[in-house]
């Protein structure tokens, strides 16, 4: 079964924003489902950026509500519309959002060095000038740009973005884009979880105990 480009981070936009149970996120994102409990305690060490599936078109609404109708159902991936292939000619871009282009570069340079220049000029419709002159920080505004997601920009799709981060990761033998950061270490988060849930059961049942029996608190002789 296919899964979502990045699995932690869509796992934790889910988590705050559906009423998907724990088991229906970690079977979409295939993840174990002590790595999603993780992450709603927020001990998983680092917390990390939400991704929305639904705009990434890897999961629609109508998905997520019969998710959290039917907590056995299992939320299906969409495909999502294939990508639109230009035959030759630079990304048209509106002029509104032209300014926006040296902000978009310079924040993929700042997070995906993996992505070639090349890359970079047809996923945001620029030239390799730019792209240089933003690099080495000789661009004529160069104190006025501040990166900026190109997808938030509006100047590229978050499907192409994937998709072109996706490429050049494997072309530079990177792995892709996903958080394996605890598929090593799944028996010691396992151990932390189950210490917490036994400290918590305890301190549960000693206020009980004091509560039904104040004079067996400490402090009190019998």
């Amino acid at each position: 079964m296919s899964q979502p480009l990045m699995p932690h981070a869509t796992a934790t936009w889910l988590v705050d924003n559906t009423a998907l149970s724990f088991e229906q996120i970690a079977e979409f994102c295939g993840l174990h489902i002590l790595e999603v409990q993780a992450i709603a305690d927020e001990t998983a060490g680092t917390k990390h950026t939400g991704r929305d599936p639904v705009r990434a078109q890897e999961l629609t609404m109508e998905e997520i509500e019969k998710g959290q109708a039917d907590s056995d159902y299992r939320l299906k991936m969409s495909k999502g519309p294939e990508q639109v292939r230009r035959t030759k000619g630079p990304r048209y871009t509106p002029v509104s959002k032209r300014q926006d282009k040296p902000d978009g570069i310079a924040w993929l340079i700042r997070n995906h060095p993996e992505i070639s220049d090349g890359a970079i000029g047809k996923l945001i419709g620029t030239t390799r000038n730019t792209i240089t002159a933003i690099r080495e920080r000789s661009h004529w505004n160069i104190a006025n740009i501040v990166p900026k997601d190109p997808v938030t920009l509006g100047l590229t799709s978050q499907r192409e973005l994937d998709a072109v981060v996706a490429k050049a990761a494997k072309k530079a033998g990177l792995e892709a884009p996903t958080d394996a950061r605890l598929a090593g270490d799944r028996e010691a988060l396992i151990e932390e979880l189950r210490a917490e849930r036994e400290a918590a059961a305890k301190a549960a049942d000693e206020a009980l105990a004091a509560e039904a029996d104040p004079f067996r608190a400490p402090g009190h002789d019998v």
